[in-house]
């Protein structure tokens, strides 16, 4: 059973700085809460109206003026006035734009402060916003991914989210569940004169369509997670094929060590990033051989883990070796191992031989997968590998609609944990089991929905959720 939400001193008013500490051209320092007007009265002076006090306002209004502190001015500033229930967390809310010195700043919110405020907690703001009904749960989550988002197509699906698209579809479903369940508890009450008021036949029906929607939100869910992730790349292969020279090569920057001595690398290194609208999360490891010491078994035993773990490997093999085709059973058994992955083979260093035209022809005859020709260390043939990474990024996941994407790891849980509810609802329908186990697992099922809006939840998870916010949102 849920525990209920308990938000500490709901609707004291709380103050907080809504913008990144440091020097810029502008900062905003914002209240929200009961008799925000009257501590805002304290501090703010309209200009050419020093009879004037924010109270008097109507919501959507800025006005110019001063603020002061017990030693005199602060700074001129722009209040921006939001009257409760139109504003962000459907509370009484001021903004102030100062100007963005650190020490402006933090003079601002200490006025605020002596004058009845206290310092916000993090994510707060949006935490009074989900708590006093103007957003659910699910939208809570997506304002903090938009925050986030290291790429457009990250920050588009967050938007989509924030907008409530997911949820009304969810919300939806709820209500279906909700209405099967009452009917079926009102069946318990008149278990004696065993009275079916919810038709099996249609109940079975509902049930398969509720499962075809949770099965597409499921199946979004790869999706939605490259999307907010990154594509998970690992570039892998035997020591000195040029691994780390490929990771700096495209991130741009010399982040990974190079060097001619095999085991270089004894650890993973990852960084991030981006091709047109996809982000990749690029892996460098320790090169895949046997032998070496303890430390560098460690590290390829950690390799094999990210390779296992990845959307896209990209295994790299030096293509002037005469004995390049030695590396062929290494890459079937990628193949054969690791199904949930693409791959490219990367035949490097193509500028030390005159024979790379006609050995990458034999790699291609013998892969059957995908081969890009570089030169890493020159710089060659990378925009050729973006391509085909760009290209193979779309492919790991079925095309879907924005709307219908699942992002978060715990709304896929819910989602699965749902589904296989209705499951085994359906299979005791079939049976014909009694209305009590089959109320018991749509009870279920709505629980677990009511969890990604937050219909259903307990202060842990709200907790967990928004102590991942910045102070200030």
């Amino acid at each position: 059973m849920p525990t209920p939400i308990i938000q500490p001193e709901q609707g004291y008013p709380i103050a907080a700085i809504a913008t990144p500490v440091g020097v810029g051209a502008l900062a905003v320092v914002r209240i929200s809460g009961s008799g925000v007007f009257d501590i805002a009265r304290k501090v703010f002076r309209k200009k050419n109206n020093p009879a004037f006090h924010l109270a008097q306002s109507k919501g959507f209004r800025a006005h110019f003026g001063t603020v002061h502190d017990s030693e005199g001015l602060i700074d001129e500033v722009v209040a921006l006035v939001f009257r409760a229930p139109n504003s962000f967390t459907k509370e009484d809310m001021v903004e102030f734009s100062c100007h963005g010195g650190p020490v402006v700043v933090k003079h601002m919110l200490k006025v605020l402060l002596d004058g009845g405020c206290r310092l916000a907690e993090p994510g707060e703001f949006t935490r009074r916003a989900f708590l006093n009904g103007r957003i659910d749960l699910l939208q809570a989550e997506a304002i903090g991914e938009m925050i986030h988002a290291r790429s457009e197509s990250a920050f588009r699906t967050a938007v989509t989210q924030m907008q409530g698209t997911l949820s009304l579809r969810l919300d939806g479903m709820r209500r279906a569940l909700l209405r099967s369940c009452a009917l079926l508890e009102l069946e318990l009450d008149f278990s004696e004169e065993e009275v079916e008021f919810q038709s099996r036949t249609h109940l079975q029906q509902e049930l398969r369509e509720m499962q075809d929607e949770l099965s597409r939100l499921v199946d979004s869910y790869q999706h939605g997670r490259i999307l907010k992730e990154g594509v998970a790349t690992v570039i892998a292969g035997k020591p000195n094929a040029g691994k780390s020279t490929l990771l700096n090569a495209l991130l741009g920057e010399e982040r990974s060590i190079v060097s001619h001595t095999p085991g270089t690398t004894r650890d993973y290194i990852e960084e991030c990033f981006i091709h047109e609208k996809t982000m990749f999360r690029l892996t460098d490891t320790a090169g895949l051989r046997e032998g070496g010491e303890e430390i560098e078994h460690e590290g390829i035993r950690r390799s094999y883990k990210k390779i296992s773990e990845s959307d896209l490997i990209l295994y790299l093999l030096d293509i002037s070796l005469d004995e390049f085709l030695d590396e062929l059973p290494a890459i079937r058994e990628f193949q054969e191992h690791y199904r949930n992955a693409s791959l490219i083979v990367v035949a490097n260093k193509t500028d030390l031989t005159p024979q790379s035209a006609e050995r990458l022809q034999h790699l291609r005859a013998a892969t059957g997968c995908d081969v890009c020709a570089i030169a890493a260390a020159r710089g060659d043939g990378l925009d050729l590998l973006k391509q085909v990474m760009g290209t193979l990024a779309e492919g790991l996941h079925k095309q879907q609609e924005a709307s219908v994407l699942v992002t978060s790891l715990r709304h896929y849980e819910a989602l699965r944990n749902a589904f296989d509810a209705l499951v085994n609802a359906q299979e005791l329908i079939t049976r014909q089991a009694e209305t009590e186990l089959i109320a018991f697992e749509l009870r279920s099922a709505l629980d677990y929905v009511g969890e990604i809006t937050g219909k259903v939840v307990n202060e842990e998870i709200v907790n967990l959720i928004f102590e991942r916010f910045c102070i200030g949102k």
